[in-house]
């Protein structure tokens, strides 16, 4: 019996082999890639179908944020979070010398404008006095024909001198209201009676003139009207047919599914925004958009806070 050569016969055998084995073992280890529906289960509540949406408490006012109307370096803090101010009351002042100095300046040139009108309409009403002597005499010999129209060309040029002090005067008091406008932009006052909810400048720190919590700059005093609370709640948008619109819904915080509070219909935007309040679930869409339903909490609510997000089950309509 003829000896097998090994690299020749049984070599290539082995290898046939090992990738057959090897051809075996990837098809066993791919994952199930069939494509299924998954189950979805309709949420109840209370009995009924319901449509679940995630909500975050915001002020009735929704948030008011401001900041500096001129650049400078806060130099006094009226309020702090939790108060209650109306509308109107100082919320914090910039340094404004300048801004005083301006309006001084500008007081001493109104001033100073005022006594040369004064004087010009002085000097303008004797000039017409002069002239009406001389226009008076009726003696061509008593008084030349020439003195005249000197005159009357004096009660001219005092009276375009004295438009000309009226003009100075009102643009100096246009100025003057200026100053003022610029010094009162020195003190941010509340727009409405609200209650502060953040304050983040101190005295000493400058504060940037500019867009206000767009993410330019963060709003240096945070307001809102906080009685009653409002709860935003996003709808996504393959859900919203479902939506019983106008009923009352119920929401809870997170972490507290137990603790079940209704909460009334106000009103339901009309503008389809994209979905910013992601759940991180694995079936969850990121490009989804979603219809917003405003909803009240009932007045008076103190276990609820601005930003608090919670879970939202809103009624949906009888099946057909």
């Amino acid at each position: 019996m003829p000896r097998l050569n090994f690299s020749r016969q049984i070599l290539p055998i082995l290898a046939v082999i090992a990738i057959i084995v090897s051809i075996v073992i990837v098809l066993r280890t791919q994952p199930d890639r069939a494509l299924a529906q998954p189950v979805r289960t309709p949420p109840v509540a209370n009995g009924r179908p319901v449509v679940a949406g995630a909500g975050v408490v915001e002020p009735a006012s929704e948030l008011i944020e401001i900041g500096a109307e001129v650049p400078g370096v806060v130099d006094r803090v009226f309020v702090a979070a939790g108060d209650t101010v109306g509308a109107g009351a100082p919320l914090f002042s910039v340094d404004s010398r300048d801004a005083r100095a301006a309006v001084r300046e500008a007081e001493a040139r109104v001033a100073r404008l005022r006594s040369q009108v004064a004087a010009a309409r002085t000097s303008l009403s004797v000039a017409r006095r002069q002239y009406a002597l001389y226009a008076q005499a009726g003696d061509p010999r008593a008084v030349s024909r020439q003195e005249v129209i000197t005159r009357q060309g004096a009660v001219e040029d005092t009276a375009a001198q004295a438009a000309v002090a009226s003009a100075q005067l009102r643009e100096a008091e246009a100025q003057l209201q200026t100053a003022r406008v610029t010094l009162a932009r020195h003190l941010v006052r509340a727009p409405k009676a609200a209650t502060v909810l953040q304050v983040r400048t101190r005295e000493g720190q400058f504060a940037p003139a500019g867009r206000q919590g767009n993410g330019d700059q963060d709003p240096l005093v945070t307001m809102g009207v906080i009685d009653p609370l409002h709860v935003r709640i996003d709808i996504d948008e393959n859900e919203i047919e479902r939506v019983a619109l106008g009923q009352a819904a119920s929401i809870s915080p997170r972490g507290a599914a137990a603790r079940r509070v209704q909460v009334a219909f106000v009103r339901a935007e009309p503008l389809i925004v994209p979905k910013r309040s992601l759940t991180n679930a694995s079936t969850e869409r990121v490009d989804i958009r979603v219809l917003q339903l405003i909803y009240a909490l009932p007045r008076g609510r103190r276990d609820y806070f601005v930003g608090q997000q919670v879970d939202a089950f809103v009624p949906a309509k009888a099946a057909r």
